[in-house]
Parts: structure tokens; C-alpha cells; sequence
């Protein structure tokens, strides 16, 4: 989410579009507000402690962060639209809508509704506050096809307010390079054994453990993982702890090798060096691991859940998943590791597929909305 309020907020500046990032101070010392260039600000608002803070007690800053955001605002540049991001920012969207008398424009990037291991608190308290911001939003972006549906269905949105707007990726950034220069760059093996690639964040709704699996089920015992990432949520740590001993009891300790979470550009390397990207999530609205691994030339297997559907071109640029079973992940990553012809022919293809994803477009897509949006009757609290 921090990359695509980060990219999308640097391409709406380049498509004429100013703005103003509100976000809550997580450490002491941070400057009220900083330029991050021409057009893009990113404001700090005090609310609550003023330190990271685990995402159950994300909500008690919520009050404290809408009456910052009011108390920021400068006259001089008054928003014309409020585009929130996540949940907890719909709720300050939504009362700072009905504060300023502003167009709401809602992401939710996830949705309790639909995340597969979802508790029943959270089904009471969050997705019950992601309805009320759904129908007062004048507009609500879905980043797929597939989450369009779930808003309609899980949350009885208006279709008339949905537009899917996918993300975009830095092809700048990430793009096809010298696998061989990017293991060196990262301190892989030079042997040229089979790499598999997770990335993303570890917790039960990202699947690490059906990645390791699948490592122990591939009938190469040289093949290695890669899972670059740290541990998120409340069960984070505790998966972490899982997976480990997962790799230890299956005798892949070694051959498992844990990467904290790296700068965001720092991951093409990563990208490059795999032959392959597990994505095997059960819950994915859109999917931008999948799409990075793509623009970097790199088949992906995935789940066939979300915005992965629309991502991975099944015998194409990769290959879906039906299941969780890992000896199923396996079987598809060795139907591209033991033809060279199907890799480099998905490397292509992937590659090329990408380019339809850029955030100029997503910009492009949301001015035109903005504008629009502002010409309308607001949308009242249903």
C-alpha cells in the first residue's frame, strides 16, 4: 500500500494533479511537513502515541488523526477531492467528507469481507465501518475485476460508483536483466541452480508455508527459496516461528534463506535472479508481487484467487493454482524449470504483458475521475 500511495501520488503530480499525503507520525522528531517534490507534499499528523504501533490499536488514532488532518489543512491549498487508502483511513475520509463538503474517493487495497482468514471481531468491527465508508464513497476503486465483484457481493456496493483502476509498475525500475549479474549482486549461489522466489509480507494470508512446501515436494534437491519479507499482524511472528520449523522438520533449512524486508527498488534484483515467483496467497485483490516479478521477465505461479486471475496468463506468463496443495505448486514450477523453451517463452511474454500496467495510466484514469467527481452531487450516507 505505501508503494502505491507513494507511485500513484508522484504520477498524479506529473498528470497536473497536486497532492497532499496525510499520514500519522510514527516517531518523534518527524517535520510537520516534507516536499517530496514539486506538487507532492506528505504531511505527519500527531495522533496517538508517536510510535509504530501494532495494527490492533491502528483505530483508537483514528479521532485524533481526523481532528490533525483539519488542523493541517492549508488554506492556501484546500483539496478539491479526499482519496482515502485502507480502511481506517475510509473512516477519516468519510467524517472528513462530511466536515469539508468533499468528493470521497475510497481503496481499501484489502477487505475484511474477503480475506479468507478473517476473525469474527474483525468481521464485526471492520468490514461493518468499510460498509458505512462503501456507501457514502462517491467513488470506489477496485483494482480488479474480481474485487469489483466482491464489493458488489460482500458489501452491496453501487456498480455505478465502482471503477476499476489497476496499479501501475516502475518499468524504469522493474525490468528483464542478467540473471547470473543479479545473484552476484545478491550473493546466490553462481552454480546455476533452480531459485524460487517468495516476497511479501509473512502471515498466514500469504502462504509462505504452501512456498516451502512446494520447495520440498520439486523433485531437485539443489533448488533453493528465497522469502524476502518480515513478519505482519498480530500472527506474524508466530508464522514466522511456523515456517521455520517447517523448513527444519522437511529438512530445508538450508536451503531456505530468509531476506528482511528490503527498499522497494532493491527487489528487482531479486526478481531477476528467480526463475521463478510463488504468489501463493488466499486472498489477493490485485496482486503487485505478481506484476513486478512479470515486468522483471520472471514466470510467476500464483493462486488462482483475486486480481491473480487477471494477472497470470495461464500458460503464458505462468501458471494458477486451484488448491493449496504445494505438490500442485511444484508440479507447475517444474513444468517451467525443466523446459528452458517454456521459461524463456514466459520470460517474454510476462515481460510484455506488463506494459499494459503503468501508473501514468492509473493517473491518467483517476484525473479524469477527480474532475468528474467534482462536478457532482455528493453521494449521501446510505
Amino acid at each position: 500500500m505505501n508503494v502505491y500511495v507513494r507511485e500513484l501520488s508522484a504520477a498524479l503530480v506529473h498528470a497536473g494533479v497536486e497532492c497532499d499525503v496525510y499520514t500519522r507520525a510514527w516517531r518523534r522528531g518527524l517535520p510537520a511537513a516534507v516536499e517530496v517534490e514539486p506538487g507532492l507534499r506528505v504531511h505527519h499528523v500527531k495522533a496517538g502515541p508517536t510510535e509504530v504501533l501494532p495494527k490492533e490499536r491502528l483505530p483508537s488514532t483514528v479521532e485524533p488523526f481526523i481532528g490533525g488532518v483539519l488542523k493541517a489543512l492549508d488554506a492556501d491549498r484546500r483539496p478539491d477531492i479526499l482519496h482515502a487508502n485502507y480502511w481506517l483511513s475510509g473512516v477519516a475520509g468519510h467524517a472528513l467528507k462530511h466536515e469539508l463538503g468533499l468528493p470521497l474517493v475510497s481503496t481499501f487495497h484489502t477487505l475484511a469481507r474477503a480475506k479468507a482468514e478473517a476473525s469474527m471481531e474483525e468481521e464485526a468491527a471492520r468490514a461493518r465501518a468499510e460498509a458505512d465508508v462503501i456507501g457514502c464513497s462517491d467513488a470506489i476503486l477496485a483494482s480488479s475485476p474480481h474485487e469489483a465483484v466482491w464489493l458488489e457481493e460482500l458489501y452491496n456496493a453501487d456498480a455505478r460508483r465502482i471503477e476499476i483502476v489497476p496499479p501501475g509498475v516502475d518499468h524504469e525500475t522493474f525490468r528483464p536483466g542478467s540473471r547470473a549479474a543479479a545473484r552476484a549482486q545478491l550473493g546466490l549461489p553462481a552454480d546455476g541452480r533452480a531459485v524460487l522466489l517468495f516476497v511479501g509480507r509473512i502471515q498466514p494470508l500469504k502462504g509462505v508455508d504452501v512456498a516451502v512446501g512446494a520447495l520440498a515436494a520439486l523433485a531437485d534437491p539443489a533448488a533453493m527459496l528465497v522469502v524476502v519479507g518480515g513478519p505482519s499482524g498480530p500472527d506474524g511472528p508466530a508464522e514466522v516461528r511456523r515456517v521455520r520449523a517447517l523448513a527444519a522438520q522437511l529438512g530445508l533449512a538450508d536451503r531456505v534463506r530468509f531476506v528482511p524486508p528490503q527498499p522497494h527498488g532493491g527487489l528487482a534484483d531479486f526478481y531477476r535472479a528467480a526463475d521463478v515467483c510463488l504468489v501463493p496467497s488466499r486472498s489477493e485483490s490485485f496482486g503487485l508481487v505478481a506484476l513486478e516479478a512479470a515486468a522483471c521477465g520472471t514466470p510467476v505461479v500464483a493462486a488462482a484467487v483475486g486480481g491473480l486471475r487477471t494477472l497470470v496468463d495461464h500458460g503464458v506468463t505462468g501458471f494458477l493454482v486451484e488448491g493449496r496443495d504445494p505438490a500442485t505448486y511444484a508440479h507447475q514450477v517444474s513444468r517451467i524449470l525443466d523446459d528452458p523453451c517454456v521459461g524463456v517463452a514466459m520470460a517474454r511474454a510476462a515481460s510484455a504483458g506488463a506494459k499494459r500496467y503503468s501508473w501514468s495510466i492509473a493517473a491518467a484514469r483517476l484525473r479524469r475521475l477527480y474532475a468528474d467527481l467534482t462536478a457532482r452531487r455528493l453521494v449521501e450516507c446510505s
